[in-house]
C-alpha cells in the first residue's frame, strides 16, 4: 500500500520547513506503508517553490510541482492528485492549522473500509467572525446543495484511488473539489479535530475567494438559485395581482388617491430588481457553460526545463558509417 500526501502551497515559504519537520516527527516515522509527498506551488510569488525543491533534495519522497500561475487551491489539489501514484491520497494544508496526526487517524478509518474520510472541524481557535462565516457556509451547503456536508464543514480529506481517478477525469472548472468528494457518494467516515490558530504568516483566503467558493458550490451542486428567483418572481406577481384587485375595488367605490401611484412604483421597482437578479443568475450559469465548452485545462503544470541537445552534439553522438 502507498499513501500520497498532497499539499497545496501558496505564499507559504516560512511554513514549509516547520511543516515538513512536523510531518516527519508525528506521521512519517509512524507509517507502516510507502508514501510520497506532492507539494504543489500554486503560482506563489515568494520563495515557496525554492524551499520545496530544497526539501526534495533532502527527501526523495517529496515531489515538487509548480503551476504556471495561480489557479486556486482546489486546482492545485487536483494537480497533485493527477500526479500521485498512491492507493489513497490525503490533502494536507500547508499553514500548520491542522494537526499532522490527523493523517494517521484518517488512514486508520480508511483501512476500516471507508473510501472517503473527512477531517471535520469540531471547533476553531480563531476569531468569532471566521467561525461564523465557516459555519454559515457549511449550513447553507447542507440545507440546499450537499446534504452530507458535516456540521462545521471540512478542509482536509482522504480518498481512495477510485475517487482520485474520478476527480481527475471530471476536469470540472468553477466548482468545489470538496463538493465533488461529497457528491461521489462513497462510504464516508469522519475524524473531528480542533483547527488551530495560525502562527506563521497570514491567510490568503480572501473574502472574494470565499464568495466565489460559495457561488460555485451553489450553482454546481444545487438548483437553489434558479428556484429562489422563480419564487421571488411568483411572489412579485402575486403581490401585483393583489394590488390590481385593490385598485379596481377603489375605482369602483370612488376612492381615488395618489397612494396607488406609490404602490405601482414599488411593484415596478421590485419587478425590475427581480429581472436584474434573474439575468445575473442565468448569466452565471451561461458563463460556466461557456467556460466548460472551451475545454481549457483546470490547471497547467510548469514542467522543469531539460537541457536541449545541440545539433553538433547530436552529430557526434551518432555512430559513424563507413563508405563502401
Amino acid at each position: 500500500m502507498k499513501l500520497s500526501i498532497v499539499i497545496p502551497v501558496y505564499f507559504n515559504h516560512d511554513n514549509l520547513l516547520p511543516l515538513y519537520n512536523d510531518l516527519r516527527e508525528k506521521v512519517l516515522c509512524k507509517l507502516d506503508c510507502d508514501y510520497e509527498i506532492l507539494m504543489v506551488d500554486d503560482g506563489s510569488k515568494d520563495k515557496s517553490y525554492d524551499v520545496i525543491c530544497e526539501l526534495a533534495r533532502l527527501d526523495t519522497h517529496i515531489i515538487p510541482l509548480k503551476l504556471s500561475r495561480n489557479f486556486g487551491e482546489h486546482a492545485a489539489i487536483l494537480a497533485g492528485l493527477s500526479r500521485c501514484s498512491g492507493d489513497c491520497a490525503v490533502r494536507k494544508a500547508a499553514d500548520l492549522q491542522e494537526p499532522s496526526e490527523l493523517i494517521l487517524s484518517m488512514l486508520e478509518k480508511y483501512r476500516d473500509g471507508n473510501k472517503v474520510v473527512l477531517a471535520t472541524r469540531a471547533d476553531r481557535e480563531e476569531p468569532l467572525t471566521q467561525k461564523a462565516v465557516s459555519s454559515l457556509y457549511a449550513y447553507i451547503m447542507k440545507e440546499v446543495a450537499l446534504p452530507t456536508m458535516p456540521k462545521g464543514g471540512f478542509d482536509s480529506f482522504l480518498i481512495d484511488r477510485q475517487i482520485i481517478d474520478l476527480l481527475v477525469a471530471m476536469k470540472e472548472k468553477n466548482t468545489s473539489l470538496m463538493g465533488q468528494v461529497l457528491w461521489s457518494g462513497f462510504q464516508t467516515a469522519t475524524v473531528p479535530y480542533i483547527r488551530k490558530k495560525r502562527t506563521i504568516g497570514h491567510s490568503r483566503w480572501t473574502l472574494h475567494k470565499k464568495i466565489k467558493l460559495a457561488t460555485d458550490s451553489l450553482i454546481g451542486f444545487s438548483s437553489f438559485p434558479i428556484t429562489m428567483v422563480t419564487a421571488a418572481g411568483a411572489g412579485v406577481f402575486l403581490f401585483a395581482l393583489i394590488l390590481f384587485f385593490i385598485t379596481i375595488y377603489r375605482k369602483m367605490t370612488g376612492i381615488i388617491t395618489a397612494e396607488g401611484y406609490t404602490s405601482l412604483l414599488i411593484v415596478l421597482l421590485m419587478g425590475m430588481g427581480i429581472i436584474m437578479l434573474s439575468i445575473g443568475i442565468i448569466g452565471s450559469y451561461i458563463w460556466r457553460i461557456y467556460d466548460a465548452t472551451r475545454n481549457r485545462p483546470p490547471f497547467i503544470i510548469d514542467e522543469p526545463m531539460t537541457p536541449k541537445t545541440s545539433m553538433a552534439d547530436t552529430q557526434t553522438a551518432l555512430p559513424k558509417t563507413e563508405n563502401k
